[in-house]
């Protein structure tokens, strides 16, 4: 098969929900269909289960919860597959963010009974953002939903995209009987499964077959015969186009946790979302089908593997074809390098990969000289668009318990930095002696706390601040120590030696606007070299 083939077959997809719609389970499902493993864990729940395969870090396992972002590759009827499973919690949104920037589209979770909730509000936003397709599963059918019809009528209105129930569910809660598929006209009754762990078998037939009938009972027939006329009827049309560029989302309905409907999705997801998609570098159009190879970095993570001490920077490539010992050119850093030690995931298991194509996501070993949003290619050197990040709501002072272990701590305090899970703060012309962490929720400081415990050996101690808010400072020209500030305001730099200021309250923010002519904040940091 040749590169464009390889480029062709790809598909890339981020999944994502508000926390507990079920995302990291059906990551699991689709894995159990693709055939990557032999029976999928929950990730809460049943005595003895086995944990989510894409869930690594010892938080996830304990709390049941996902916290980074997973990179998990397999095949399914001739597509290669890569999966990019991001942080379900909300705390994690600028990890998903990240992630989102190297999907080429979504699959979107949503809880039957719960609808779109507030995470999904966010998430949505950046998908709309990038114009990338979004794909619906109504999870959790076998639980008490709401009404379909009421359902799409809620997605609607919340997200303010059309909707195309691809199926259509037969029942709900313990009577969930199985879907009916539009576009083939049939009935798939599904029965089985093992609790989900294993793939359920199902009795597949014609709508007007009378033995659903008697399979589904009398009430459900009748009522399903009613759904499908007024879908019929009353339903949008479909159009491709629309659902390309994010305007239209088509629907399915199934439970992850037993396996009802999650087959079906996954045929019909992979004929329908798109190959790798092109990417922008300032006007420039970079097509996956390049000659030559490009990829940028969207994550860093460190300490995968305890007993290595390792640090993996995951590159999204994007046009070309990667070989094993290639030389690149690191844009940012100008400098020739040979990728080393490239790898592909299952959560925290890899192996050695020689070639890799566009669509693909594959990991390196860095030895501390990658950054998020750094460009890799070879041929004439160009760099992608960059990678804003978030600014955090959430600010923390910490210190090492143990003063012995000051190096241990500074290490792991800025190796988690670089990895984009923290973001550190230290204040004007004092260091790093009074070091200040951030993040968009506070259960990224129990992941800094568990982690440089577990990693590094260091115990800290981790004192709340009663800030809100930080604004980069965009003038380079401006002395910080010479604005006129609140109080309770406070200067600070970042890792990049970015001025900023955090701010107590959105008070504070307009007093400084107010009383220092020209000053310019803003509330995007970008992931790049000056």
């Amino acid at each position: 098969m040749n590169t464009q083939d390889e480029i062709k077959r790809r598909r890339t997809f981020a999944i994502i929900s508000h926390p507990d719609a079920g995302k990291t389970t059906l990551t699991e499902k689709l894995l159990l269909y693709g055939g990557a493993i032999l029976s999928a864990g929950t990730v809460k729940g049943r005595k003895n289960s086995k944990h989510a395969v894409s869930d690594w870090m010892e938080i996830e396992r304990q709390r049941g919860i996902s916290v980074t972002s997973s990179v998990m590759q397999f095949e399914y009827d001739n597509y290669c597959i890569n999966i990019l499973d991001t942080p379900g919690h909300q705390d994690f949104s600028e990890d998903t963010y990240r992630t989102l920037m190297a999907a080429d589209s979504a699959v979107m979770v949503i809880d039957a009974s719960k609808g779109v909730e507030a995470q999904t509000k966010k998430l949505f936003k950046v998908c709309l953002l990038r114009h990338i397709p979004v794909f619906t599963f109504i999870n959790k059918m076998d639980r008490a939903a709401m009404n379909p019809f009421a359902l799409l009528e809620h997605i609607e209105k919340e997200l303010g995209i059309s909707t195309y129930a691809m199926n259509w569910p037969i029942g709900s809660g313990k009577d969930f009987k199985g879907v009916y598929e539009r576009n083939h006209k049939q009935i798939l009754c599904f029965a089985g499964g093992q609790h989900g762990q294993r793939e359920v078998e199902k009795v597949a037939g014609d709508l007007q077959d009378e033995k659903f009938r008697s399979l589904l009972g009398d009430d459900f027939y009748e009522q399903l015969m009613e759904d499908v006329e007024l879908l019929d009827i009353a339903s949008t049309v479909f159009e491709a186009d629309k659902v390309q560029n994010g305007r239209l989302t088509p629907v399915f309905f199934g439970s992850a946790l037993t396996n009802f409907g999650v087959e079906p999705f996954l045929s019909h997801f992979l004929a329908m979302t798109t190959s790798p998609l092109s990417r922008y570098a300032g006007d420039v159009e970079i097509e996956p089908t390049d000659d030559h190879f490009s990829a940028f970095v969207f994550k860093i993570q460190a300490n995968m593997n305890k007993a290595h001490r390792d640090r993996i920077a995951f590159l999204r490539i994007c046009s070309g074809k990667f070989e094993k010992g290639m030389e690149v050119t690191h844009v940012q850093a100008n400098r020739k390098i040979k990728l080393a030690q490239p790898q592909q995931f299952m959560a925290d298991n890899r192996e050695i990969v020689e070639t890799a194509y566009a669509g693909d996501v594959i990991g390196v070993f860095d030895p501390g000289i990658f950054a998020i949003g750094d460009t890799l290619c070879t041929g004439k050197p160009f760099a992608f668009d960059k990678i804003p990040t978030f600014a955090p709501e959430h600010f923390a002072r910490v210190q090492q318990k143990d003063t012995m272990k000051r190096k241990q701590f500074l290490k792991g305090i800025t190796q988690i930095a670089q990895e984009g899970a923290i973001q550190v703060f230290q204040e004007i012309n004092i260091g790093m002696e009074e070091i200040i962490v951030g993040g968009v929720g506070v259960l990224q400081f129990d992941v800094l706390e568990q982690r440089l415990k577990s990693e590094y050996n260091v115990d800290i101690k981790l004192d709340l601040l009663p800030y809100q808010c930080v604004r980069w400072i965009e003038n380079e020209e401006i002395d910080p120590n010479a604005l006129n500030l609140t109080s309770e305001s406070k200067r600070v730099k970042d890792l990049k030696g970015r001025n900023l200021i955090i701010f107590a309250n959105n008070w504070g923010i307009k007093w400084a606007l107010e009383q220092n002519q020209g000053l310019i904040l803003t509330d995007i940091g970008r992931w790049f070299r000056k």
